[in-house]
């Protein structure tokens, strides 16, 4: 197959960097139901110039790239060794090119190791099928949403939602609060990947395939497709809203199905995708590894714009400026809901930054500035360092650290 790792360069580069038309119609709708005088509808203004400018600059539409997640089938005879071999080649080349982040770190030594690859990364799941062409799905989903999975025993009792049996009624309390605790953590609107029983570890495997369904399908089972339904109109009556800023747009998707369980078990496990819901496919030719059909997408059509030409993010006039470096005076007359307009140098710093903060002085001057909740992809270029992308981290994880590091 000589042509397989260009085709999943490809593949990968396109999955990071453009998002698929149904995701892309379903934030358009956002985009429709949000007042765009409120946060929620500056946050989505932004998403949407951010996802345009991804697409035509074939920049990352997250600085996180997330976690890969390939789902391959294969006609019989064809080397899934020498496949899994080539996607690890096609991920490095794309970490090198800045289309993916290097986000694969050792959980012992806290070493990232700089190419995405690493024991698990990325994770590959084989399935043979009688067609005489491979398929391969690509799931790119990040941190901060991946952070907001969660999985229910069933019976138990919800924070404000009472208790939750075994039954269908149960298992829309559990999703429900799946979406509520989720509060823009996930980076909102989200969409739903949602196991009904099964075993708690291909509960979850089952929940995250689900996220590879079309937004815009049908469930084929009635009770499902009426669930799905359901949770969808009420998600969207919680006010959680794009980024957790209230609003009507909290879901852009929900996707569930149901599986063989013990009786003694009953679990309900949701997958959580943010905004940037990275996932495509092609249909290879198995001799020689070529695209011959993308999925999701028809090459053919033109790319939407989510927003038109030169409407994104609007000045109203009521944002406050600040250049760094700050006095305390400025920052105690900031208020929760201020829009806030930078101008000058910002230090980044997400997880490991952080943590060494905690035990060691600042490498640099922080007196007054302002710490970025970011991990951008630089790409080398030269003797220096290019920011190809570099929006920000789900901040409410530095929360147990920022204190007393601005104490500091």
């Amino acid at each position: 197959m000589e042509f397989f790792r260009e085709s999943m360069l490809e593949l990968i580069i396109q999955t990071s960097t453009n998002l698929p038309p149904d995701v892309r119609q379903a934030m358009g709708v956002a985009l429709k139901v949000e007042n765009p005088h409120t946060q929620a509808g500056q946050a989505l203004a932004i998403i949407g110039e951010n996802v345009d400018m991804a697409y035509q600059q074939e920049g990352a539409i997250c600085q996180d790239t997330g976690f890969p997640t390939f789902e391959i089938k294969t006609p019989i005879g064809v080397n899934q060794m020498m496949m899994r071999k080539q996607i690890a080649e096609a991920i490095a080349e794309a970490t090198k090119r800045g289309k993916l982040r290097p986000n694969s770190v050792d959980s012992i030594t806290g070493k990232n190791s700089g190419n995405n690859l690493g024991p698990g990364t990325p994770a590959i799941h084989f399935e043979q099928w009688e067609e005489p062409e491979i398929e391969v799905r690509l799931l790119l989903k990040g941190g901060g949403c991946e952070n907001k999975n969660i999985q229910y025993s069933v019976p138990c009792v919800l924070e404000h939602l009472g208790r939750a049996d075994r039954d269908l009624e149960g298992v829309k309390k559990c999703i429900l609060h799946a979406v509520w605790q989720a509060q823009g953590q996930g980076c909102g609107p989200g969409a739903l990947g949602v196991c009904i029983g099964a075993d708690r570890a291909s509960g979850y495997h089952l929940a995250k395939l689900q996220l590879f369904r079309p937004l815009d399908d049908v469930n084929p089972d009635p009770k499902l497709a009426n669930l799905e339904r359901e949770i969808m109109q009420d998600a969207n009556k919680l006010g959680v809203g794009p980024m957790g800023f209230g609003g009507a747009a909290t879901l852009i998707g929900c996707k569930i199905v149901a599986a063989n369980r013990l009786p003694a078990s009953f679990f309900v496990s949701v997958a959580y995708d943010c905004w940037a819901f990275r996932r495509l496919g092609v249909l290879l030719d198995a001799k020689s590894g070529a695209i011959t059909k993308w999925l999701y997408r028809d090459p053919a059509r033109p790319v939407e714009r989510l927003m038109p030409e030169g409407e994104g993010f609007k000045l109203t006039g009521r944002e406050i400026r600040l250049e760094p470096p700050l006095s305390e005076e400025k920052v105690r007359a900031l208020k929760v809901g201020d829009v806030v307009l930078i101008n000058g140098p910002m230090v980044t710093g997400r997880d490991a930054a952080h943590t060494y903060l905690l035990h060691h002085d600042s490498p640099c001057d922080l007196r007054g500035g302002i710490l970025y909740h970011c991990g951008p992809v630089m790409v080398k270029e030269g003797g220096g360092w290019r920011v190809a992308a570099a929006g920000p981290t789900t901040s409410i994880r530095e929360e147990p650290y920022e204190a007393e590091i601005i104490k500091r």
